[in-house]
């Protein structure tokens, strides 16, 4: 009996590894790891290339912290066209690599204690729903960990690294420590004062995940289920509430549910389990 081809692995990033450039070093030390490219057409070259490369599945994993339903959404869209084609019965998208659970407990882990000190929680910028996504992270950082103060602060964008250090001190911050909501490091060079708190996740632990998502995806794609419908269905319900009309003529207002004559169902990755969060750092 032949023996299974192992799983090819094409990471997909979005805005928390800026486009997935910060994912080259676990690309570099990852045989497995085909390539990391940004949803769209980089994708969807990198998926056929990989596709090209051997026999075997190909799994592609949404890089997300939690903070990017679209990466998903849109790494579905770019896969849609290749699992009906060339990727048939061999390609799957795996769950996102973490959800912002993951992300609260992993922040909390990586600040170390200081009960004086202040937690800077730092990312690229984004959109205003993904932002303002940070801040409520923040908010349960703080709420569930060690630190008096936990405050936000963005690259490029407002506040930024400098504004939310001298914020920490103003509410009296004896020691400021950056953390990296992101793949990346945290801001270098560091605002003065602040101590860098190094990366989020250290390259075992992100290699850790990686693998328990393809895994679970190789074990649903033998049972039918490649993840790509579901993956369609992850942007829904972020951003704004928004009125919208249907062919049939109803309209729905923000906050209004759904009635319809026929099935509405949303499957927005329930089918695939999320494995345990890793030992952090």
């Amino acid at each position: 009996m032949a023996r299974p081809q192992p799983a090819t692995v094409v990471l997909a990033g979005g805005h928390e590894s800026r486009g997935g450039r910060d994912l080259a070093a676990l690309v570099a030390a990852d045989p497995a790891v085909h390539a990391a490219a940004p949803a769209g057409r980089p994708l969807t070259e990198a998926v056929r290339s990989a596709l090209a490369d051997g026999e075997g599945p190909v799994c592609v994993v949404p890089m997300t912290l939690g903070r990017d339903p679209r990466l998903v959404a849109d790494a579905a869209r770019a896969l849609r066209w290749l699992a009906a084609g060339e990727g048939r019965g061999r390609l799957a998208l795996t769950a996102p690599f973490a959800a912002a659970e993951h992300l609260v407990g992993w922040l909390r882990a990586a600040a170390g204690p200081a009960p004086d000190g202040a937690l800077l929680v730092t990312a690229p910028a984004a959109g205003p729903f993904e932002d303002a996504e940070l801040f409520r992270i923040a908010r349960l950082v703080r709420q569930y960990g060690r630190h008096r103060w936990v405050e936000v602060a963005f690259e490029g964008g407002d506040p930024d690294p400098v504004e939310g250090a001298e914020r920490c001190r103003l509410l009296g911050a004896r020691e400021v420590t950056a953390v990296p909501a992101s793949f990346g490091p945290a801001p270098h060079p560091a605002p003065s004062g602040v101590r860098d708190g190094g990366p989020l996740l250290r390259p075992a632990a992100l290699a850790g995940v990686v693998a328990a998502r393809t895994a679970a995806a190789l074990h649903l794609l033998g049972h039918g289920e490649d993840g790509i419908a579901a993956g369609l269905d992850a942007e829904h319900g972020h951003g704004y509430a928004h009125a919208h009309t249907h062919a049939h003529g109803h309209i729905h207002g923000p906050g209004e549910a759904h009635h319809h004559g026929h099935p509405h169902p949303h499957q927005a990755h329930q089918h695939h389990p999320h494995a345990p969060a890793p030992t952090p750092r």
